[in-house]
């Protein structure tokens, strides 16, 4: 089954605060990004003012230019999952072994214009690949179909994997991309630029 997992994307403590309030209501399972201003164009709430609420399965995604220099911080916040790109520096299967060897999951992520083929020999460790069709660092942009390409890729090199998705998933395309084998939809703008977000988020999860 898939699951619709809101995006909590914000640049100050106040904003955080009023995400997490709106999607911890009626979400199960929500996605924090952190990012600094050099791997993406716009920096988000640092990971270091983060903190996860109780009762929700939470999910980071860290677009930062060396995710694992904050390693420590990763696990002291002890997430479900953590997802670093693909593109980032610093050993990335040494990073993701070492979450998991604490019981975090690790996932990677893929930006458009990386090919599944450059992250061979990490999707196979991974617990989560995400495919990244939006416009980094936002919410409210349009999704990229032909990324779905991905998708047999990825299966053949890990059949057991979650794969998520993120960016600009809405009520158009939803039903496409599970048919397509995404069982982690993540959303942002569909459901914080709604004017009744959990009727949003609602109406993703009767699809």
């Amino acid at each position: 089954m898939t699951v619709i997992c809101p995006t909590v994307t914000v640049e100050t403590p106040k904003e955080y605060a009023e995400q997490l309030a709106t999607v911890t209501r009626f979400a199960e399972r929500i996605h924090v990004d952190v990012a600094d201003d050099t791997f993406t164009p716009r920096q988000l709430l640092p990971l270091a003012q983060i903190y996860l609420p109780e009762g929700v399965t939470s999910d980071i995604h860290v677009m930062l230019t060396n995710p694992f220099a904050e390693l420590m911080t990763l696990i002291s916040l002890q997430p479900n999952l953590v997802v670093v790109h693909a593109e980032a520096k610093g050993n990335l299967a040494k990073g993701m072994a070492e979450l998991q060897k604490v019981g975090i999951k690790a996932g990677i992520a893929l930006l458009p214009d990386t090919p599944v083929a450059s992250a061979a020999k990490l999707i196979p460790k991974a617990d989560h690949v995400l495919i990244f069709a939006g416009k980094l660092g936002y919410q409210g942009g349009e999704a990229d179909m032909t990324q779905t390409t991905k998708i047999a890729e990825i299966r053949a090199l890990n059949p057991t994997c979650e794969i998520g998705w993120d960016g600009g998933v809405n009520d158009q395309n939803a039903a496409e991309l599970m048919a397509a084998g995404v069982t982690v939809l993540n959303v942002g703008g569909y459901i914080h630029h709604a004017t009744d977000p959990a009727a949003a988020y609602a109406r993703l999860v009767n699809i």
